[in-house]
């Protein structure tokens, strides 16, 4: 019964696209949010191939938060991503509600350490 325990997981590798900003709060908390951008290709009609690039914000809060503003400060950094997809509300700037889904990172890894790793060990 894998459907009953995975039902919002996401998992992205790509690259940072908007380093990341804090948000400090009174209760000790905190959230960073950034950016990163994955890339998908196909080939058209030409044959020729094509990038697509899709754009995701991602939150991180706490321990997480402090690790992406210590290794995601570079724009171009390659990160992988472990986390679910959350959605929130807002008003906009002309008083509009308006609702984006965003990733809430569970896992912050950054491609190149794990490569290095992987090679140590």
């Amino acid at each position: 019964m894998i459907m009953n325990t995975v039902k919002n997981k996401v998992q992205l590798v790509g690259n940072v696209g908007m380093t990341p900003e804090l948000r400090d709060f009174n209760n000790g908390r905190k959230v960073a949010r950034f950016s990163i951008a994955t890339h998908d290709y196909y080939k058209n009609a030409a044959g020729e191939r094509v990038q697509q690039t899709h754009w995701f914000m991602v939150v991180a809060w706490n321990g997480l938060a402090d690790t992406a503003m210590e290794k995601l400060q570079q724009k171009g950094t390659e990160v992988a991503v472990n986390g679910k997809l959350i959605s929130r509300s807002y008003q906009d700037k002309n008083g509009q509600k308006r609702t984006m889904v965003e990733v809430l990172a569970g896992e912050l890894l950054l491609v190149e350490d794990e490569a290095k790793a992987q090679v140590n060990s």
